[in-house]
């Protein structure tokens, strides 16, 4: 059942995108009265699931779920169909148009996709609001882990920023360390930029998800469990310790990182409350706890928006995640990252889903996915609408079009490149498959 929930949310996700992304560019086609022989969902290759003529359109679902498309008359597509083009042009053909319009055509589906993002984008932070953590309310530092520190962080810095940006949410900092190239800390008062070690981003994305950076608290008692230890000694809620078999301490993870070293072992504890210190013994349970829990101070905030001051905020983000999708072809683009074998297709993005059903996932990562197919599209490869794109800007500059016989071969060029790059998501995707069985 949670498979099939994963599989469904993916589906609807692709299926909204994929739909509006081709009326974006069936509508101003129509407008400019120009024939769409197809619009189908999903790719009809030999045969289709589902279609119906309506006027001069085909309407229908394929069977092959790698996207879908509009088949427009006298345009040189992912169909081949050349036939037509045999033929000396008609006015409701593609090719008859003016090259603004037919640039407005090709540009109609990615301007949809960023538009949705932005008004989904603009509807949560409306209804929810903005929660986070700001950098700033980090006052103890940062906490990292053995990945972090090949990154070439440790633990107690405090981030300024990165690659010069003051770093606003803490939420992002992972993120935005992985995507950039240097970072400047804060380092017992000192100020430290460093580069963005490409091994210890290989490490990260070798850990698949697993958090590297996290924020130091205070090592003090929030929750005591009956019967361990810790409870059996005396310790209680606001207990401070500050010391560990005499050794100071002041933070939490000091504190817990000596645990695992006296499990079946007696130690002492200084504890400070209402003021005064106190000395505590007690002996380590067999698992390495002694069953207390931390004081973590909630320092998150939330950020309101009224409705006009929520569209331009829904606008930076759509920028802000548009820019972070850019900047993760380039680290794909560095082979010591290993990013390469990081990149997911369908298979991978369907594990992505949940296993129930979350509305806040579901447009979040409905906005963010449209984001990621405007600026797909856009890549000047022959194929995607970028390729075309690339061709009208080619024809309004020099004033003459490419040949017929240069369309063939770029769209035959890019299938062939679309194709390639489907092939490696996918092997990657059945590997890691494959990987987990090894």
């Amino acid at each position: 059942m949670d498979l099939l929930i994963q599989i469904l949310t993916f589906v609807l996700i692709i299926s909204i995108l994929v739909i509006l992304h081709e009326f974006g560019h069936y509508l101003p086609a129509k407008w400019f009265k120009t024939r769409v022989e197809k619009f189908y969902l999903f790719f009809d290759w030999k045969f289709s699931l589902f279609k119906k003529q309506i006027g001069e359109t085909e309407w229908g679902i394929g069977w092959l779920p790698l996207g879908g498309y509009v088949k427009i008359s006298g345009m040189i597509d992912e169909s081949m169909d050349t036939e037509q083009m045999k033929k000396d042009p008609e006015p409701w053909e593609f090719r008859s148009k003016p090259a603004w319009q037919r640039l407005i055509i090709m540009l109609g589906g990615v301007t949809v996709n960023f538009f949705l993002a932005w008004i989904i984008y603009t509807s949560l932070l409306f209804i929810n609001g903005d929660t986070y953590i700001p950098a700033d309310n980090v006052k103890y530092g940062i906490l990292v882990d053995s990945i972090g520190e090949r990154i070439g962080l440790q633990t107690g810095d405090k981030i300024l920023s990165i690659d010069g940006k003051k770093t606003k949410k803490f939420d992002d900092a992972m993120l935005d360390i992985i995507l950039g190239d240097e970072i400047t800390v804060d380092r017992n008062g000192k100020v430290v930029t460093f580069p963005v070690s490409e091994e210890g981003i290989a490490d990260v994305l070798g850990a698949k998800g697993k958090r590297f950076l996290g924020y130091r608290v205070p090592a003090v008692i929030d929750s005591v469990v009956p019967g361990k230890s810790g409870s059996s000694a005396g310790l209680e809620s606001g207990d401070k310790i500050v010391g560990f078999n005499g050794k100071p301490l002041t933070y939490w993870n000091e504190f817990v990182s000596q645990i695992p070293f006296h499990a079946n072992k007696n130690v002492a504890l200084t504890i400070e409350r209402d003021g005064s210190e106190k000395l505590i013994q007690l002996t380590v349970g067999k698992d390495s706890t002694i069953g207390v829990g931390p004081f973590v101070e909630d320092i998150t905030v939330t950020d309101n928006y009224d409705f006009f001051p929520s569209i331009p905020a829904g606008f930076n983000e759509t920028i802000n995640v548009l820019t972070k999708q850019v900047k993760q072809f380039k680290i794909i683009a560095k082979p010591k990252t290993k990013a390469y074998k990081s990149v997911k297709g369908p298979i991978g993005i369907v594990e992505m889903m949940p296993a129930k059903w979350n509305w806040g996932f579901f447009w979040s990562f409905l906005a963010m996915f449209s984001v990621w197919l405007a600026f797909v599209n856009l890549l000047p490869i022959p194929a995607l609408d970028g390729g075309h794109v690339m061709f009208l800007l080619y024809e309004m500059i020099s004033g003459r079009p490419p040949s017929e016989k240069v369309l063939e071969r770029g769209q035959i060029v890019g299938f062939v490149i679309v194709m390639g790059l489907m092939a490696l998501v996918f092997g990657n995707d059945i590997w890691n498959i494959v990987k987990r069985f090894l």
